[in-house]
């Protein structure tokens, strides 16, 4: 089983360094390997965290990252998550859904409407005062989403720093990446004081994670557009797949 879960987590960082959505793989892995829900997420959260450093890390070697931009988002996530968490406790899981249902096709959309747009980098301007405060905006939205529901923060991350800052979908994702560390780490300091990260599985799958990770992103990189358009298409489609069946 141990085997399996460094498998699945490792193919689960492949997926989230490109185009978000690792959780959708990773998480059902470690339900199936027998993990209670709550260690689950705390397990999934540490090995999560390890590697999308290791991708942060690379696109911000390759230039693929505007670190200002990044840490704007960054920061808002930080707020936005907190937000988000409180306002989970006041809807009930069946409303979130719904939600979420109307959200999904909608991005889909968006994704394919693109899909033959020439992936342009629009995003290289001076930071006005009006960016900042959109780079944080987004930030914060992506981050109260994580906070409110969670998978495929990363996809939608990348889709916001595409379609509303004219990033391509490289800088996109490199941005992604920051604004996602940032929720990660964030989430797992409250995982980590709960004693809900079992370490033994914890460890080895942040390695296969980290590994997969750094794959993913090579492929993002070398790719751009090419790579991440079908990949987070197919992590839409597949949180919506799971949506569907849960609400139904």
């Amino acid at each position: 089983m141990m085997l399996f879960l460094i498998c699945m987590t490792g193919f689960a960082g492949v997926v989230d360094s490109a185009a978000g959505g690792g959780g959708l793989i990773s998480l059902p892995a470690y339900l199936f390997a027998g993990l209670p829900a709550h260690y689950t997420y705390g397990t999934n959260k540490f090995s999560a965290a390890c590697g999308t450093t290791f991708a942060t890390a690379r696109f911000l070697k390759s230039g693929a990252l505007d670190l200002k931009v990044g840490l704007l988002a960054a920061a808002g996530s930080f707020a936005g998550s907190a937000a988000g968490s409180h306002l989970a406790v006041l809807l009930s899981d069946g409303t979130l859904r719904l939600m979420m249902l109307c959200i999904l096709p909608v991005a889909a959309v968006i994704i394919l409407t693109r899909w033959q747009t020439p992936d342009r980098d629009e995003g290289a301007q001076p930071l006005t005062g009006a960016r900042a405060l959109l780079a944080a905006a987004i930030g914060a939205g992506i981050g109260c989403y994580d906070g409110l529901f969670g998978p495929g923060t990363g996809t939608f991350a990348i889709i916001a720093f595409s379609t509303l800052m004219g990033y391509d979908m490289r800088r996109a994702s490199g941005n992604a990446k920051l604004l996602n560390l940032a929720s990660n780490y964030a989430s797992l300091a409250t995982y980590l004081a709960s004693g809900l990260v079992v370490f033994h599985i914890a460890i080895p799958c942040a390695i296969s994670g980290i590994a997969g990770n750094l794959i993913g992103s090579r492929l993002a990189l070398k790719g751009g557009a090419k790579v991440i358009r079908p990949m987070m298409l197919v992590v839409l489609v597949l949180l919506l797949g799971q949506l569907t069946t849960e609400v139904l």
